[in-house]
């Protein structure tokens, strides 16, 4: 008799606690979900507020110092992209109301990956500024295209569609007036055809981004 009880208390209280834990786990589910939310509450704001930072910071590497004193940020104007069914962002820069620039993203495929540039255009269609923004590029050849570790990319500064002619718009391997780097030619031809590009879609779109009537 004794053995029997036994037994049934044991299965009652096994009963209970396998009826406990499932609302044991949802209850730390739930605590742990809102502690996540509100983690993500809390960050989210100095984290926009770092990415807001470092985009300013990225456009005004490419616009010529005290060129603007608008909000690049906001001042933003949406177009089709070059490719079907794109849109493109292009941030106006300003002074004292005039448009004095138009920065914007362009991208080609290199050596091995895309390479993501951002550049910038006066209203008359020249170079202010070129930067890379992202590539996969082999380290020690390819990376010459960053600022920092070689000046090529300034060499884009002042150009436009008709300095250097249209068939110029090239590596010097290629006929062009641009070095490339030794045993990395993929890469700098890849960015000379992205600004040249940039260029094109600029004198395309000119009217649109100045804000002129045609």
């Amino acid at each position: 008799m004794g053995t029997d009880q036994s037994v049934g208390f044991s299965l009652d209280a096994l009963r209970d606690r396998l009826a406990y834990q499932p609302l044991l786990l949802g209850g730390v589910a739930l605590v742990a979900g809102t502690a996540l939310t509100l983690a993500s509450n809390a960050t989210r704001a100095p984290i926009a507020a770092a990415e807001a930072h470092d985009t300013q910071m990225t456009l005004a590497q490419v616009l010529p110092p005290g060129s603007a004193d608008n909000d690049l940020l906001a001042d933003v104007l949406e177009l089709p992209g070059p490719a079907a069914g794109s849109t493109r962002r292009i941030h106006i820069a300003r002074k004292a109301g005039v448009v004095t620039g138009a920065v914007f993203n362009v991208a080609e495929r290199g050596y091995s990956g895309e390479i993501r540039l951002l550049m910038a255009v006066d209203p008359a269609g020249r170079v202010l500024g070129v930067r890379v923004l992202k590539h996969t590029e082999t380290p020690g050849l390819g990376d010459k295209i960053e600022i920092a570790r070689n000046p090529w990319i300034t060499s884009f500064d002042g150009k436009s569609l008709g300095e250097p002619a249209p068939a110029k718009w090239a590596v010097k391997k290629d006929g062009g007036i641009y070095d490339s780097f030794a045993g990395a030619t993929i890469t700098p031809r890849a960015v000379v055809k992205a600004v040249k590009g940039g260029l094109d879609y600029f004198a395309a779109h000119r009217n649109e981004i100045l804000g002129v009537q045609p």
